[in-house]
Order: structure tokens, then C-alpha cells, then sequence
């Protein structure tokens, strides 16, 4: 019987709210909306401030939960149907004066300020590397690239994590003392809506470090050719090929050289053939690959791929460079990383 009531526990409700009302598929994301997650928790407090018996205030919350909602989405065809499908889920959830008390806490207290402290985070980790890189390599010049490369993503990533832990913690402060002090609340239930809290901030702090990770290579590709003064090109129109390319750039005879940045080519590398017939429809001269970890690059990878016109730099203290560069059928397909930008210039 105590584990059946302490799942009923209505703090509980406060994670799942919080899912409800961040989701844009089912629901309409309306929860990153704090402007009208305001409203709604004004427009609530009132009507428990003015009523004394418990039933008559919620019922007067519910209706108008419903009808600022429905108000605020009835010319929205495109939300109108999901708005709906909320406030059917949320009449089965909130069944009680306590339930709709979890349900306006997780407005005011958990999705609003998680909304501020997501925002707060940074969507490129750019800001966190430009300098330190230039900095490195005006000291070391091109036989630092390597290091560039591999450090962007490690400065990116700890200097964004830092801020999402700056985040978190002023957050999570301010609810805990909210609960402590307005709500004077037990361990128990604080810890409940703490961790619903964390876990919602931990879930929306991952998504945007996916899409962070996704522009790092590109960004540091983007730094090293305005490094050194390089113009980028258009892609070639209408050239379709299963090859992930940063970056463009224009030779002297009209051609142009694609230039992937990756730390490691892995399972990649089969998706990432293409022909020479292609290459020269499109006048790609040559893709050069920078690849930072090359130990799983195979001689079957260097041979397929370096025989349709793609080139790998490869950091200049690689076991996998200095056996290449030795071997008659591989030499052709590799360069140091520090021949980089001189490979480049010289047909540009």
C-alpha cells in the first residue's frame, strides 16, 4: 500500500508535465513559450486567491486553462489539433487542487527558468575556440593544424559544458531554496522535483549539444582556410555524391578541391566512394581529407578512395603517414597535415 501511494505522490506529475509541454509533435511545444506559460500561471493564482473552497478554485482553473489555450491557438490550423490533444491529456491528469498546484509549479518554477538557462548555453562552441586557435597558430604555423583540429572540438566542448554546469546549478539553486522556503516542502518531495528538473534540464542540454557537435568540423575547416586567406567556393551545381564536404574551393584552372575535416573515417569511408567519371563531369579536381585519427584508416580505404582523386593529410608524426608514404601503391594518396595549406595554394 505505501509504494501504490507513493506513486500517486502528485510531485510526481511534474517530470511528465514538463515532457508535455516542451513536446512539439504531440503538443505544441507551447512550454517554450514563456510569455504565455506567464499567463497561464498568472491567470491560475488569481482565481486560488480569490476562492476559498478548494473545488470551487480548481474547477474554475480548469476551465480557464482551457480556455486561454484554446483562445490563444484558435486560428492556428497548424497547432490547433495538438493543442487540443493537450488539453485532453492534461483534463486526465489533473485531477485534483494538488495536481493542478504540481502543474502550475512546473510552469513557473521548472519549464520557465529551464527555458532560460537552455537559452543561456550556447549553440556554437566557435566562441570558445577562435582565439586560443589563432593564437596557437601564429606561434606554430601549419605544423600546429593538427593540434587545432583535435583541440577545437576538446576547447568547444569543455567550454560549453562549463556553461551548461554554470546553468544548472544557479537553476537548481533557485528551485531548491523556492521549495525549502515558499513551499517548505520534505526531502522527499523536494528531491522529487529536483530530479524532474535535472532530468528534463540533462535531456534538453543533450539535445543541444548534438547539434553543436554537428557544425564543430565545419567551423574549424571555416577558421583555418580565413586563417590563411583562403576563398571558399560554391559547391558544384548539381553535383550529387555520397561525400560529406565542409568546404570549396576554386583552382586557378576553374576546377575546384573539396575539403572534408574528420577525425576519423571508420564505417564512413564505404558511403564515401565516388568515380573519377563523376569527379571530372563536375570538375572536382581532388577531395582532400584531413583526418586526425588514422589508425583504422586500412590500405583497402587508401587505395579505393585515393584512386578516384582523394587525397589524405594525415597528422605529420602518424605511424599510418610514415607507412604510407613509404609504400609504392599508398604514397600517391597521403600528405602531411603541415602540407596542408601549401597543397592547397598551390593550385588556388
Amino acid at each position: 500500500m505505501a509504494v501504490i501511494e507513493e506513486l500517486q505522490n502528485h510531485w510526481h506529475k511534474v517530470y511528465w508535465f514538463s515532457r508535455m509541454l516542451i513536446s512539439g509533435d504531440k503538443y505544441g511545444s507551447i512550454g517554450k513559450n514563456n510569455k504565455l506559460l506567464l499567463e497561464i500561471t498568472s491567470s491560475l493564482k488569481i482565481i486560488s486567491e480569490s476562492f476559498k473552497n478548494k473545488s470551487e478554485v480548481f474547477i474554475h482553473q480548469k476551465r480557464t486553462l482551457n480556455e486561454i489555450l484554446r483562445r490563444k491557438f484558435e486560428k492556428s490550423s497548424s497547432k490547433k489539433m495538438r493543442i487540443e490533444k493537450l488539453l485532453e491529456d492534461l483534463n486526465d491528469d489533473i485531477q485534483t487542487y494538488d495536481e493542478m498546484s504540481a502543474f502550475i509549479l512546473t510552469c513557473e518554477q521548472v519549464v520557465m527558468p529551464l527555458n532560460q538557462a537552455i537559452s543561456n548555453i550556447p549553440s556554437n562552441d566557435k566562441i570558445y575556440t577562435e582565439s586560443i586557435a589563432k593564437a596557437f597558430l601564429d606561434i606554430n604555423g601549419s605544423i600546429g593544424l593538427a593540434t587545432i583540429i583535435n583541440l577545437w572540438d576538446d576547447l568547444g566542448v569543455k567550454g560549453c559544458l562549463n556553461a551548461e554546469r554554470t546553468e544548472i546549478i544557479k537553476a537548481f539553486g533557485s528551485l531548491r531554496v523556492f521549495l525549502n522556503d515558499k513551499l517548505n516542502l520534505g526531502n522527499y518531495d523536494q528531491d522529487i522535483i529536483l530530479t524532474a528538473f535535472c532530468q528534463e534540464f540533462e535531456r534538453r542540454a543533450g539535445q543541444k549539444r548534438k547539434s553543436r557537435a554537428g557544425g564543430s568540423l565545419e567551423d574549424v575547416t571555416d577558421f583555418i582556410l580565413d586563417y590563411y586567406g583562403i576563398s571558399r567556393a560554391e559547391a558544384p551545381s548539381h553535383f550529387q555524391a555520397d561525400l560529406e564536404v565542409d568546404n570549396w574551393v576554386k583552382c586557378r584552372d576553374g576546377w575546384v578541391i573539396g575539403i572534408s575535416c574528420k577525425r576519423t573515417l571508420r564505417e564512413r569511408w564505404k558511403n564515401i566512394s565516388s568515380s573519377k567519371e563523376i569527379f571530372s563531369r563536375f570538375k572536382v579536381k581532388y577531395i582532400y581529407h584531413v583526418v586526425t585519427f588514422d589508425e583504422d584508416l586500412s590500405d583497402d580505404k587508401l587505395t579505393l578512395l585515393g584512386e578516384q582523386r582523394q587525397i589524405f593529410f594525415l597528422p605529420d608524426n602518424s605511424r599510418k603517414l610514415k607507412y604510407a608514404s613509404q609504400h609504392v601503391g599508398l604514397k600517391d594518396y597521403v600528405r602531411p597535415i603541415s602540407e596542408f595549406i601549401n597543397e592547397i595554394k598551390k593550385e588556388t
